[in-house]
């Protein structure tokens, strides 16, 4: 069996391919894409299996494309869904075009003079300039709407499943364009597979048809599973149903981190192996260590440091690293003062703040500022009880009486995290 295939499988990433994908992979170096349609600034961590496959495509010796879909995010792709997307306008759409070819080019190398460097390509380039009559023409005459309507995500959105509402022309034709992005990709850039989840199966499958049709061409069709979580639930978003997405603009490599991190053990044990490139060996190795110490979380703690460097990089995961342990009272002055603003605000989302003038927090005695200048407590003479009690922290440290804040206290040059017992928070803004 091909490398590339048997990787897939040991790591639980092989649902379906057509027949003699297998043997194609191994006659030549081949030619595969997937497509990202743009439905936002950002790819969110939905996206990373799919980025991961072009990935260990490359690194197997096979050429990947990563298609930004320019001209079907125009439309949207009905697959799995039970209503049909808001259309982008123009403006919006090409936008999110280049934030997407950005973030690709971070994870597959498209350098160098090697055979197989990646390329990016985008479906608009070359559907931009053909006219709705000579698709039909040309295109929609070679597809029956027979063939198109047996498609699951067709099916299932005229027959009224999961509460769907119907399907419009627009929707309807988005298995034809992702089918002549294959056709020319195939008779452009020599790609002869399409890869995706396995609700793209339909989609692909269109494009290799068209190819016999069309071009008396051969292509094939690989697919790997949807995630989900070992419990069957949704895979990716936040209790109260946010995306982690992939720009650190959106979501803190911080918050990131610990979704990683607060894996459970079984997903742990899955997501090693679905999101890392870390080898056979050490992976197993991870779990059975993993299982005789599970209190230690070792296997979530590898987890959350491999996808966060392969996303954000090493200085990031450093960064939410310290972060989780400032959280904790593991950490020094220094790693607090070290803490960016977003990360800072992020860690302590919810308490509350006050902003005060520089030289009402800095220089002064901390009964001062305590009580009058920030407000935190009632007076001075709560201030000195809990002082003299040692309740009372500066930036995670124990103070006494003679404590004053400096400059050098300011986390991120402008904020003192005040903390009476273990959890009463305040938040000083120095301006």
């Amino acid at each position: 069996m091909n490398s590339f295939i048997e990787e897939l499988k040991w790591r639980g990433l092989f649902a379906d391919m057509m027949p003699g994908t297998d043997e194609q992979l191994n006659k030549e170096m081949t030619t595969a894409y997937i497509g990202f349609d743009p439905t936002a600034d950002s790819l969110h961590i939905g996206s990373l299996i799919q980025i991961k496959i072009l990935a260990h495509f490359q690194q197997h010796g096979h050429k990947p494309i990563a298609l930004v879909g320019g001209a079907t995010g125009m439309i949207g792709d009905p697959s799995g869904k039970s209503a049909e997307r808001n259309l982008l306008d123009e403006e919006t759409l090409l936008h999110y075009v280049d934030c997407l070819k950005n973030q690709l080019s971070r994870f597959l190398d498209f350098s160098g003079n090697e055979p197989n460097k990646a390329e990016l390509v985008n479906n608009y380039d070359w559907m931009k300039n053909i006219s709705f009559l000579d698709f039909a023409k040309n295109v929609g005459k070679n597809i029956t709407v027979n063939y198109m309507m047996a498609k699951d995500s067709v099916k299932k959105r005229f027959s009224g499943e999961s509460g769907a509402e119907g399907m419009s022309f627009t929707e309807f034709t988005y298995q034809l364009i992702q089918g002549y992005d294959f056709l020319h990709l195939y008779q452009n850039n020599n790609v002869k597979l399409q890869m995706g989840g396995s609700d793209q199966w339909g989609n692909i499958t269109t494009g290799t048809e068209l190819i016999r049709r069309k071009a008396q061409g051969e292509a094939f069709a690989l697919t790997v599973p949807l995630i989900t979580k070992a419990d069957g639930s949704k895979f990716g978003k936040s209790e109260s149903g946010e995306n982690y997405w992939l720009d650190k603009k959106k979501t803190s490599p911080y918050k990131f981190y610990q979704f990683w991190l607060n894996a459970t053990d079984d997903d742990a044990e899955r997501f090693i192996k679905f999101y890392t490139f870390l080898g056979k060996e050490e992976i197993e190795s991870l779990i059975e260590n993993h299982k005789t110490a599970p209190n230690e979380r070792k296997l979530q703690k590898k987890l959350a440091e491999e996808v966060t460097v392969w996303v954000h990089g090493r200085e990031e995961y450093e960064k939410a690293l310290k972060a989780s342990e400032i959280l904790f009272g593991r950490s020094t002055a220094e790693d607090m003062v070290s803490l960016d603003e977003a990360t800072f605000l992020e860690l302590f989302d919810g308490v509350p703040q006050k902003e005060i003038a520089k030289s009402d927090a800095l220089g002064i005695n901390i009964i001062d500022l305590l009580s009058e200048k920030s407000g935190f407590l009632k007076s001075k003479s709560e201030a000195s009880r809990e002082i003299k009690g040692n309740a009372i922290s500066v930036n995670k440290q124990k103070v006494n009486e003679t404590f004053t804040a400096n400059e050098t206290d300011l986390i991120d040059g402008k904020f003192l995290l005040l903390q009476k017992g273990k959890k009463n928070y305040f938040i000083v803004k120095a301006i």
